[in-house]
């Protein structure tokens, strides 16, 4: 991994940091971690009220440094490791004024060089979905708990996709998927407090570290008089009525007196007396309310359903209701364009195969790809999510199809659906 990543390192670090577009600036790069901040400062909400200063956080993976410099405000002390010193030399020069800010090389890929309940909180994005052996993920997790102080908050993102391949390599790394987090946080006495995008490449979860023997107690059915639905809504809006099926099939539940002690691993939300997906259970909010998410689970029927809550097993209020309504029209768009082999490499092919990820299409056989105005080849379609419905389409290029710069063009019976500009390379040998 590290000869790896120095060689990608020294080739271009931002662009196989950040999988945006080669010879970024450093402002232009460092931007870029804007659109990563919705998904890790959220959960700084969990962390007991304290001056920023007296926080301690951990990146794993930091790169060239972008998300420590866009984090470094709310800590005193931040960390990163990466296993490329490439990477850490240039996070080194790069954030020199940031004097808070320290990186370490760790070739072993471990965390012994820190000790136990170190960090207030522990991140990492787009790193463990390049590591070619679980074994290291699965170390990875362990020590992240150890580091992590009691209470502390660890937000980290996987591949989530489903494993399709028996090896794998330090571009396109292993899978991990929901149940397996879910097994893992159980037997190691973490707070699941979140995953979502179970399913996905980018499937995140928020664990939380409680003391030793906690799962057990946790998991035990408790029931209070004070916990209360207050009011059901749409996961994507305000909207007191949600649709039955779609990407906006999702509700959330605004709970009272919520017991502090409640996650995933235990937490049920019954929708018509059917199992939802629950997905997220959010930090006290300033009324007191807690936030529950759940994907609907399929087959629901329209009109006014019940919603219980149960908490290993056991009811824990009363039920609540929620309007379901029909789904919207579907609206077929293009999501992603990417390598059918290298799925990080995004609108470049370099295997001779281009993948193509479609949202809310029926029949992928009626999509139609053209590469500079050349008709493609559809070689497979795979349903990556049927509740949406998300389909990836790969599609053969073609020795016809000539190298370099050109625009992909994709339609659905005859109707356009989106475009993209894609870099062609010779196949690898």
């Amino acid at each position: 991994m590290q000869r790896d990543w120095d060689a990608r390192a020294r080739e271009d670090a931002y662009y196989y940091a950040a999988f945006g577009r080669r010879g970024q600036p450093d402002e232009e790069f460092f931007e870029t971690a804007r659109e990563i901040l919705p998904a890790l400062l959220p959960e700084l909400a969990r962390l007991p009220q304290c001056s920023p200063r007296a926080r301690r956080a951990l990146e794993i993976g930091c790169g060239p440094g972008r998300l420590i410099r866009a984090l470094s405000p709310y800590f005193g002390e931040i960390h990163g490791v990466d296993v490329s010193a490439e990477m850490i030399r240039l996070a080194r020069e790069k954030l020199r004024s940031i004097r808070h800010a320290h990186f370490h090389h760790v070739p072993d890929s471990t965390l012994e060089l820190f000790a136990d309940e170190s960090f207030d909180f522990v991140y990492s994005y787009a790193v463990f979905q390049h590591i070619p052996d679980r074994r290291i993920v699965y170390r990875y997790f362990c020590e992240t708990r150890r580091v992590l102080r009691t209470g502390g908050i660890a937000r980290l993102q996987v591949n989530g996709l489903p494993g399709t391949q028996t090896v794998y390599d330090t571009w396109q790394g292993v899978r991990i998927s929901a149940e397996e987090i879910k097994s893992f946080t159980r037997q190691h006495d973490l707070q699941l407090l979140a995953l979502e995008g179970a399913g996905t490449q980018y499937l995140w979860t928020t664990w939380r570290k409680k003391p030793e023997g906690w799962s057990r107690v946790a998991s035990e059915p408790t029931r209070t008089d004070q916990a209360r639905i207050r009011r059901v809504t749409s996961a994507h809006s305000s909207e007191p009525f949600v649709p039955v099926a779609g990407r906006f099939a999702a509700i959330s539940l605004w709970v009272e007196n919520l017991p502090e002690e409640c996650d995933l691993n235990w937490l049920e939300v019954l929708v018509d007396g059917r199992p939802a997906e629950v997905t997220y259970i959010g930090p006290q909010l300033a009324g007191g309310l807690y936030q529950v998410a759940a994907r609907l689970p399929q087959g629901l029927r329209t009109g006014l359903a019940e919603v219980a809550l149960r908490w290993g097993g056991s009811e824990l209020c009363e039920p609540a209701r929620v309007r379901l309504i029909p789904p919207p029209p579907r609206v077929p768009r293009l999501v992603r364009v990417a390598d059918g082999q290298n799925v990080l490499l995004t609108c470049r092919v370099v295997s001779g195969i281009v993948k193509v990820t479609l949202e809310e299409i029926v029949d992928p056989h009626e999509v139609e790809a053209r590469l500079g105005g050349r008709r493609l080849e559809l070689m497979d379609a795979f349903c990556v999510d049927a509740r949406v419905p998300t389909w990836e389409l790969n599609f053969a290029v073609g020795e016809a199809v000539g190298r370099g710069a050109a625009v992909l063009e994709v339609a659905l019976g005859g109707r356009k659906v989106g475009e993209a500009e894609v870099e062609v390379f010779e196949e690898r040998g």
